[in-house]
């Protein structure tokens, strides 16, 4: 039974860094649409300390599963499942479980789960947008062959080149495509919420249907090895069953919730600002805040108003 050889050199992946990026610029984007909403500034990060551990998991288990020929079976060594610096996460995985994990931390936030998931929307697909250009780093998940004069030259040494082709053969830079489908659907989602009011998770609704709809097409053209259940790849099935779930999040929650949310957070959990609620109409001098003058002040006011009181009292006797 084979265990995991390491070195001491440090590497550092550009995919990875752009995964990064992704989430950098999606935590930026939720928590100011959070704020907005009338949240607490930062309490994005209390949420996304759970869901994105809980997105990386999900998206490992999900390539895994989807992928059981590269790690289950005789002759592979069985902790290459838990090999994720070798490569393999799913966004699809990611989803699920990334919802899991906001799930967990809405539940400790006070924030409603939902109210959430539109923030994230648009922050979601920013993030896609920017973890493909790890796909152009690596020269991999290209289309078919194209004579578009912007097709992308893939070497002949590259793994997953397909056998057969000549050198210098043009792919569709299917990941580019995705980039470019992904930015406009930023740009969809925030037309979208001016326009109608898309809360109780409807804007999450049109995130998943945008991506699932792109995905489908950008998905069919790929040439790298792929699961295939009735003919068509797994990633497809992924991509029609999160249409069919974001369609349902969208009837459902029209029907269940045709009001205007009362607030970003569960009835009991609000977030009070500080200072929000006090009141008072006294006024002091710079002397009186400096010191004890404030309080000669009010002891000198009281005497004044006791000495008044016991005159006027002597004048109607």
């Amino acid at each position: 039974m084979g265990l995991p050889q390491f070195n001491n050199t440090l590497e550092i992946r550009v995919y990875a860094l752009c995964i990064l990026a992704g989430i950098v610029l999606a935590t930026i984007l939720t928590s100011r649409r959070l704020t907005a909403r009338g949240a607490e500034p930062g309490v994005v990060l209390d949420i996304i300390l759970w869901a994105i551990p809980f997105g990386i998991i999900g998206a490992r288990i999900y390539h895994v599963l989807t992928h059981p020929g590269d790690y289950f079976g005789e002759g592979i060594e069985w902790w290459k499942m838990f090999a994720i610096w070798e490569g393999g996460i799913a966004i699809f995985g990611s989803l699920i479980g990334g919802a899991v994990g906001a799930y967990i931390g809405c539940r400790l936030s006070g924030i409603r789960f939902w109210t959430f998931a539109d923030a994230l929307a648009p922050g979601m697909l920013l993030a896609q947008a920017a973890g493909r250009f790890g796909n152009y780093f690596n020269n991999e998940l290209f289309g078919t062959p194209t004579d578009l004069p912007w097709g992308l030259e893939i070497q002949s040494s590259n793994p997953a080149f397909p056998v057969g082709l000549a050198d210098g053969t043009l792919f569709h830079p299917t990941f580019l495509y995705e980039v470019i489908w992904n930015l406009a659907g930023v740009a969809v989602i925030l037309l979208l919420e001016r326009k109608l009011r898309l809360q109780w998770g409807k804007a999450f609704g049109v995130y998943l249907i945008w991506y699932g709809i792109g995905r489908t097409m950008f998905e069919t053209m790929r040439v790298d090895p792929s699961e295939i259940f009735f003919g068509v790849r797994t990633n497809v099935w992924g991509a029609l069953f999160a249409i069919v779930v974001g369609l349902l999040i969208i009837l459902i929650q029209r029907r269940e919730h045709p009001g205007a949310e009362p607030g970003p957070y569960r009835p009991g959990a609000e977030w009070v600002p500080a200072g929000a609620g006090v009141e008072s109409s006294d006024t002091y001098s710079d002397d009186e805040l400096r010191g004890d003058g404030a309080t000669d002040s009010r002891e000198k006011e009281s005497v004044a108003s006791d000495a008044t009181s016991v005159v006027g009292a002597k004048s109607t006797n």
